[in-house]
């Protein structure tokens, strides 16, 4: 069930109102498991689980008709966990946890990273000041203002009619695991549109350009921090020339042979998966 959530930073008046709690020790949330199933946890105080906290923030709320409260937490390294909850990585949680709580997990770790590291203004090294009305902190000294830091990526399906039918490219960078490919993608650049990153992005890593470049979608992606831009794009000119330092492989793929590709979690995935729905649709 995907239920809206409203992102505010005022947290409700009454104190000590139970919520869903993203509580996390560094990169890793504090699930409870029993029985089979995974959650996070409900509370009214981290407290409650015997668990003290080094920062706090209040994310806001799901549902508009009855509100559900949603905090994020922060605790030290060495705090170690009560039997029956754990801590472990976003990643794994994929599928386990309700895709809203999965999302908002996401949203919590980055805004958790943030306050951790802007305690103290990257300008002149006074503390900062958490702001009352916005995502933000000041710096109490010089006035600097701050927010959490957010990379613009894009990521980008190339397709080209092939000898047989519609072929997508796909690419293997060295860092993924064997055997998956996926679509490229890459940042964008301080003083680039995200089309100009498209083009340059291909053209960098497999010595392709291409046409035709239409917004797909997007998705945030919290690992660590990006916004995740999604195209699509026509092939235009050349042969695949790989950039040898991040690209292992790269070639042309039909719907009907392709290769290992990444899980449903992400929006290369959908990319991948609308190309194939496309393909198999019957030619008018």
């Amino acid at each position: 069930m995907n239920r809206h959530f409203t992102s505010t930073i005022k947290p409700p008046a009454q104190q000590g109102i139970a919520g869903y709690w993203f509580i996390f020790k560094d990169q890793q949330l504090l699930v409870i498991e029993n029985e089979g199933s995974t959650d996070v946890p409900w509370l009214a105080d981290p407290e409650d689980l015997g668990i003290p906290v080094a920062r706090q923030q209040y994310l806001g709320y799901l549902d508009d008709e009855s509100p559900i409260h949603c905090f994020s937490a922060e605790i030290d390294n060495g705090t170690d966990p009560a039997p029956g909850i754990s801590f472990q990585g976003l990643r794994s949680l994929y599928g386990r946890l309700p895709d809203d709580l999965f999302w908002l997990a996401g949203r919590a770790v980055q805004i958790v990273d943030w306050d951790r590291t802007h305690q103290y203004c990257s300008r002149c090294g006074k503390p900062a000041q958490t702001m009352e009305n916005e995502r933000a902190k000041k710096c109490s000294s010089c006035g600097f203002t701050s927010y959490p830091r957010l990379s613009p990526a894009m990521i980008v399906r190339v397709c080209r009619k092939g000898p047989s039918g519609p072929e997508i490219l796909l690419a293997r960078a060295h860092h993924f695991r064997p055997g998956m490919y996926s679509v490229l993608a890459g940042f964008v650049e301080p003083g680039e549109t995200v089309e100009q990153c498209v083009e340059r992005e291909i053209f960098e890593e497999v010595g392709l350009r291409v046409k035709d470049v239409r917004y797909f979608g997007s998705q945030p992606w919290p690992f660590p921090n990006s916004l995740m831009l999604a195209f699509t794009a026509e092939y235009d000119s050349g042969d695949i020339v790989l950039e040898e330092e991040e690209m292992d492989a790269a070639d042309w793929f039909a719907p009907e042979s392709l290769p290992q590709i990444p899980a449903p979690i992400s929006i290369s995935r959908r990319l991948i998966d609308d190309f194939i729905a496309k393909a198999r649709q019957p030619a008018i």
